[in-house]
């Protein structure tokens, strides 16, 4: 299949680009800029430049595949609502090039929106479109494509990482640097479900392969890393001092972070293993943060 495939040139589409060409697929890949369109050729992908700002142009580049797989978004997480309403209306505009087929649509969102709540795993049957997250913007927009007749499924997101990024961890290390102390909320048993990138990629290729209308996948290895653990690691990775911050005052030690430090948000993926024999494989989060090299940052 041709495979447009948006956030080609970022951390997980990178990955991607190689698991799908794998797979005899072609892939289409987007990037904004001349130095992303010639890390794509050299990958063997055929670039399309476009922006998320365009749903538009990008929606030109969807009308030309037979599958979208997308996973480009904003991670300017200080405007993160803001960023979540731009990525239903690239979802939008995506779903509607594809109108009037069965071509498959992968859209990404996270495993926190199917969270039962409780302190339970969040599961892949779990939707509740008024879930108070931003992020359900992507998956209200799914579902309303899917009652269009668009074949979209989801795949729901954790911390993805390798040595070198950590999703919401990286900003949490950014942030330690800069105040000379790693905080953590309350008690720290609150915990994040995680991934290897690697098995992350390969999952987006499995679920293409085996794509299903309207299935929502976890990408999940490690269903819950406590985040006094993972304090403690990127303490020691630092040289810094690790201590406890009370909730209410994580607002005024970690800035936009505070929305999500002290969150609950352990998940299931034996849904999703079972239906597509998928079987991660890569190193879990608390040993990619201790093999990092803590002199550099991730650009």
């Amino acid at each position: 299949m041709r495979v447009f495939l948006t956030g080609a040139t970022g951390f997980i589409g990178s990955r991607i680009v190689p698991e799908l060409l794998a797979r005899g697929h072609q892939v289409l890949g987007l990037t904004r800029s001349e130095e992303g369109a010639r890390a794509l050729e050299a990958a063997g992908a055929e670039p399309v430049h476009g922006t998320l700002e365009d749903p538009a142009g990008l929606a030109r580049g969807a009308a030309t595949a037979d599958a979208v797989i997308h996973t480009a978004f904003d991670h300017d997480f200080s405007r993160f609502a803001e960023n979540c309403e731009k990525d239903r209306r690239v979802i939008a505009a995506l779903g509607a090039a594809l109108a009037g087929s069965d071509r498959p649509f992968i859209i990404t969102s996270g495993t926190a929106i199917g969270s039962t709540g409780h302190g339970e795993l969040a599961v892949e049957t779990a939707v509740d479109l008024s879930h108070p997250n931003p992020r359900i913007a992507s998956e209200q927009e799914g579902a309303a494509l899917l009652d269009k007749g668009v074949s979209v499924a989801v795949m729901r997101l954790p911390q993805v990482h390798d040595t070198r990024r950590q999703g919401l961890i990286s900003p949490f290390i950014d942030m330690a640097r800069q105040q000379g102390v790693v905080a953590y909320v309350g008690d720290g048993a609150n915990r994040w479900a995680a991934a290897h990138v690697g098995d992350v990629a390969r999952l987006y290729a499995l679920a293409l392969d085996g794509h299903e209308a309207g299935a929502r996948y976890h990408a999940v290895d490690e269903e819950g890393v406590a985040m006094r653990a993972v304090a403690e690691t990127i303490g020691r990775g630092l040289g810094l001092p690790v201590r406890s911050i009370a909730p209410d005052a994580a607002s005024d030690a970690l800035g936009w972070l505070a929305m999500f430090a002290g969150l609950d948000m352990p998940a299931s993926s034996a849904w999703t293993r079972a239906k597509l024999g998928w079987q991660p494989a890569g190193p879990g989060l608390l040993e990619d943060l201790a093999a990092m090299d803590y002199r550099e940052t991730p650009q």
